[in-house]
């Protein structure tokens, strides 16, 4: 597992701020609160495993809880600027609008003044259709040809603005919405941190001693797996070569009876492409090593799961949505054996969490609240936590 360094808490965009601790078992976040509580003498206090679970589930709802707010803080931002975009339209056009209404306004009185007519500027101005109104008092007749385009354009131009204006005040309410769940899905993620932290801090001494071991096998198990996968993926790697050889061998046989040029057999184009799109990625994500967690943060100072994996691959060229859930579905399946660097791994039936494979079992990802950006076995929850394994490009 690769070293981390300290750093300072981060604040994200949202300006809440999350601790960064210099462990990554869940012993560290026992440590939010810096001072641990006594044992609470009830009978019904829960067993350790109990808390270990419940703490597990907590931050996971957590990061479900993250991702709804990634969804809604990312459409919120296309809201605002769609908004923005149809207000400034709408102004426009409304300076456009009111010109052309002094230019119906001099026709108008240029028709009184010859005595052409004795129209009612006001009340021309202030007719639901100008044009109407014009062809009812046989104005239309005694207009050039350039105040007629001036009275159809200014007709075109009142109804156009007002479906912009309309298609703006729709915005705003949909913008409220989404600033509403913007809200809500803050506050659930910060209800979940809270509630685990609790019940972490609530810990003894010795319980989390406890914890920390039991996070420790976990890790030794996680890691053992990992092994096995590396050497699986090995075997497999070396069985392609052998058959790639031997095909090579094939090809130079056919060609040397036939008087040929040798060839050499080469890797598909696309793996070629692939492979140098994944070192891109897993440079970057090496570098963020050592960052902290931090729920709805994109970098470049701390990152959460999602985050991360979106950073990276746009650092080879590839934008990746928000959130994990969207992500899962850029891309081609491969099975867990078949995952190579690069390639996305993701967890959980409700997809809340998200890692880049680096090979040999082992991922790069931002872990949880409290944990730092780091490499870790893919299988640090148990192998039923893999949801699937997905190739971005």
């Amino acid at each position: 597992m690769a070293p981390h360094r300290k750093s300072r808490p981060a604040r994200t965009r949202t300006g809440i701020r999350t601790p960064a601790l210099a462990t990554a078992a869940l012993t560290s976040m026992a440590l939010f609160s810096q001072t641990a509580t006594a044992a609470p003498s009830t009978d019904d206090k829960p067993s350790l495993e109990e808390v270990e679970k419940k703490v597990g589930d907590l931050y996971r709802q957590a990061e479900s809880a993250t991702d709804k707010y990634n969804a809604a803080e990312e459409k919120t931002a296309k809201q605002k600027k769609r908004v923005a975009t149809l207000l400034d339209d709408v102004a426009k056009r409304t300076e456009k609008l009111n010109e052309a209404r002094e230019q119906l306004g001099s026709f108008a009185a240029a028709q009184y003044r010859t005595g052409a007519a004795a129209p009612d500027t006001a009340t021309m101005l202030l007719a639901d259709n100008p044009q109407d109104y014009f062809d009812q008092t046989q104005l239309m007749d005694r207009l050039t040809e350039r105040q007629k385009e001036v009275v159809d354009d200014y007709v075109t131009q009142r109804t156009e603005t007002a479906q912009k204006r309309q298609e703006a005040t729709e915005g705003l309410e949909s913008l409220t919405q989404s600033q509403s769940t913007l809200k809500a899905s803050k506050a659930q993620v910060q209800a979940k941190l809270t509630e685990a932290r609790q019940l972490l801090d609530k810990l003894t001494a010795e319980e989390k001693a406890r914890l920390a071991a039991i996070e420790k096998k976990k890790q030794e198990e996680a890691e053992r797996r990992a092994e096995e996968l590396a050497r699986q993926q090995a075997a497999e790697a070396e069985k392609k070569r052998l058959a790639a050889e031997a095909e090579k061998r094939k090809q130079e046989a056919a060609q040397e009876q036939s008087a040929g040029s040798s060839s050499t057999v080469e890797a598909p184009a696309e793996d070629s492409t692939y492979a140098t799109k994944a070192a891109k990625v897993i440079a970057f994500a090496r570098a963020q090593i050592g960052k902290p967690y931090v729920w709805g943060a994109t970098g470049p100072d701390s990152y959460d799961c999602s985050g991360l994996t979106q950073d990276a691959w746009k650092a080879a060229g590839v934008d990746l949505p928000r959130t994990t859930y969207d992500q899962v579905n850029v891309g081609k399946t491969v099975s867990v054996a078949d995952a190579r660097p690069g390639d996305l791994v993701f967890f959980y039936d409700d997809i809340t969490h998200v890692g880049i494979y680096i090979g040999n079992g082992m991922m790069i990802h931002a872990p949880k609240p409290g944990a730092y950006v780091r490499e870790e076995s893919i299988f640090y929850d148990g192998e039923s936590s893999i949801h699937s394994v997905v190739r971005p490009a």
